[in-house]
């Protein structure tokens, strides 16, 4: 577990060791099952996560936990981290819990989630859950890591705004009203039930189903209302398998890989270049001052490269 750490770190700091490591395990990555858990700051997403773990590990499935986090202004890393989080699983070596710093990325998951994802899955955990930021309407991306997605909703917080609002509505595979004990539960479910009625989304066979969740301080409620919530989540697992769907997901998941792939070998040792030249502060001077726009900019970016690259890549004459 140190040495899957350690990478971990190494991937979130971009040593450029750490690819190399990737590249060499990922071809025993793919078997686990992984699940995303999102919804907006608040919803109770960590208790549900903790929950979860010891319902998988009832059934003797090992359990990876990716909990990203918000990013510390100061040092960069996770503000909450994975010393916080669970700690009744902290001694059970069926489990393994590691925060991520989102560092910036928009959709509620950190850039070196992907990977991350990989080290897990290298580790042989049956499950892996992988639970956002929460950051309200930028918490899609999930949806390019998870084979299957929980939406997290709880009443009172304006919940059935934010699912029309933020897409959320097409994501989720499940919902969860959490503090389902609160004033305002019942209509959120209405709510939820008329809106996945009017949808197409049980158009592919699959309607999701809404489940509630109670106070998480009534332990014999909650734990029924957590297992009833790991039932479902193996219930669309079997229907993606014997539908085909997990295929088309790991399909477009590996699509997902390919950008991030992309992004890393073209545009990052680009953006790199640029800062320390200076360059890009002189290009968003330009652009601040309105003496370019920034569809030029990049032109001549991508135009000063690849013209770079041809002539490396050119044969010299002898």
């Amino acid at each position: 577990m140190r040495t899957a750490s350690r990478l971990i770190r190494d991937i979130e700091d971009k040593i450029p060791e750490a690819k190399a490591k990737i590249k060499k395990l990922y071809a025993y990555t793919g078997q686990s099952f992984i699940i995303g858990i999102t919804g907006a700051p608040g919803a109770g997403k960590s208790t549900l996560t903790d929950a979860l773990i010891a319902q998988f590990r009832r059934k003797n499935k090992t359990v990876g936990v990716l909990a990203v986090d918000p990013t510390s202004p100061f040092s960069g890393g996770a503000i909450l981290g994975d010393r916080i989080r669970m700690q009744k699983h902290a001694e059970d070596a069926g489990v393994f819990v590691r925060s991520l710093a989102t560092r910036g990325a928009l959709g509620g998951l950190s850039q070196a989630a992907g990977d991350a994802i990989h080290v897990m899955e290298a580790m042989g955990k049956d499950v892996i859950i992988v639970e956002t930021v929460g950051i309200g309407q930028q918490e899609i991306d999930i949806i390019n890591h998870a084979h299957s997605v929980a939406v997290v909703l709880v009443p009172g917080m304006g919940d059935e705004i934010q699912t029309m609002k933020a897409g959320l509505m097409e994501i989720a595979d499940i919902f969860v009203i959490n503090k389902a004990n609160r004033a305002g539960a019942k209509q959120l479910q209405m709510e939820l039930e008329t809106m996945l009625n009017l949808s197409d989304k049980a158009a592919g066979g699959w309607k999701p189903p809404i489940v509630l969740v109670g106070d998480a301080f009534d332990p014999r409620m909650f734990a029924a209302d957590t297992a009833a919530l790991a039932q479902q989540i193996e219930n669309h697992h079997v229907y993606l398998e014997q539908s085909g769907k997990l295929t088309e997901r790991m399909h477009r998941k590996a699509l997902a890989e390919i950008h991030e792939a992309l992004r890393s070998c073209l545009l990052e040792p680009i953006v790199q270049t640029l800062t320390a030249s200076g360059d890009m502060k002189r290009f968003a001077e330009k652009i601040k001052n309105r003496k370019a726009d920034p569809y030029t900019v990049a032109e001549e970016i991508s135009q000063r490269f690849f013209k770079q690259r041809e002539e490396n890549d050119r044969p010299s004459e002898t």
